[in-house]
């Protein structure tokens, strides 16, 4: 099991730790539902120095990001970030990416932990014939998320959603993003690993309050955001997920692009909601309502500390995705009445 450089504050934090991708990580301190309702109305705090962080360098490096990845990366503007994703030659998504320009010759690729070895490895595979070089970076990534993050960062008026620039904080050099995966204002600091302890410290010092993995998760499913491994796998593609927006279809070649192009999505992800309080969770089946056959399956589900009921997503097909659709959940035997609602489930405010 790997640590990350903020183990041991974890550790004298009391934190209840579990084993996640390889690594050694924070569920929580305290309570899951205080801390998901800190970062809905304050600023949470969490370590992310278990994702996959790859530099991909060199002239080339933009031509064979388009070739590698489903969007146009070529068209980021330095000190811009954009959504897109890693599919296979068959179309299904090996990972959804961030993808940062720190110069015109320079990106920074931030992959899921899971998967981060993968990407790795498929960025290389597909990297003939272009001059590139891709390293793994060896640095930390703490974020500070909630309508109150700006209060713990400062106010940074040219940094818009989606960016990133070099900084300092607490005195140390580190490179601040605007980016986030809760559904709430917030920033992400990558900064050299001997700095992330005084990083942490400073943050907590300005009203962040630690927060660990068990929170990210259901605040990340209120906003109606993927997880891989659940909604989006080697067998969805990004149109099953509702994600062929990140799909640029215009371009003349990439990985993936004969499939994606012949994809016809007989299944679409859909978001849903039970008034019950047994909440559907992933593996759950879907049945008709008049029929009791078996039409889809839970991805992800939980009960919903923000909306104060359960929620999940599903895959349906696809005339069974308009809001309003009634269908029945099987959760361990008994049958729930749930509504087909569209994503996300929560907005934030402002």
């Amino acid at each position: 099991m790997r640590n990350t450089a903020l183990h041991h504050v974890h550790q004298s934090l009391g934190a209840a730790m579990t084993g996640f991708a390889g690594w050694s990580m924070p569920l929580r301190y305290g309570s899951d539902l205080g801390e998901h309702h800190t970062v809905r109305t304050g600023a949470g705090l969490f370590d992310l120095g278990h994702m996959g962080q790859i530099e991909v360098t060199g002239r080339d490096a933009a031509a064979f990001l388009d070739h590698a990845l489903v969007g146009r990366l070529s068209k980021v503007a330095v000190g811009r970030a954009k959504y897109t994703m890693l599919c296979h030659t068959t179309g299904g998504v090996l990972d959804d990416l961030v993808v940062y320009r720190l110069a015109e010759d320079r990106f920074l690729v931030v992959a899921n932990a899971a998967n981060a070895a993968v990407v790795r490895a498929m960025l290389g595979e597909h990297s003939g014939g272009y001059t590139v070089g891709i390293a793994d970076a060896d640095r930390s990534l703490i974020a500070v998320q909630g309508p109150q993050a700006v209060d713990v960062v400062g106010a940074h008026p040219d940094l818009r959603y989606y960016g990133i620039k070099a900084e300092r904080l607490a005195g140390r050099d580190v490179l601040l993003a605007r980016t986030g995966y809760t559904g709430e204002d917030g920033f992400e600091i990558y900064c050299a690993n001997e700095d992330a302890e005084a990083i942490w410290a400073w943050a907590t010092g300005r009203g962040a309050v630690p927060c660990g993995l068990a929170c990210r998760d259901t605040l990340r499913l209120e906003a109606g955001m993927p997880l891989y491994g659940h909604e989006l796998t080697l067998r969805t593609t990004p149109f099953d997920a509702g994600l062929g927006r990140v799909v640029a279809l215009d371009k003349t070649d990439f990985v993936g692009a004969a499939a994606l192009r012949a994809a016809t999505p007989r299944r679409l992800l859909a978001g849903l909601v039970t008034k019950g309080r047994r909440s559907p969770r992933a593996g759950h089946v879907v049945l008709d309502p008049d029929t009791g056959e078996r039409i889809g399956e839970v991805t992800s589900g939980v009960p919903s500390p923000t909306l104060g009921h359960p929620i999940a997503m599903a895959y349906l097909p696809a005339d069974r995705t308009e809001p309003g659709t009634r269908v029945l959940v099987d959760i361990r035997g008994a049958r729930e009445e749930a509504e087909v609602v569209a994503l996300p489930f929560y907005r934030r405010q402002g």
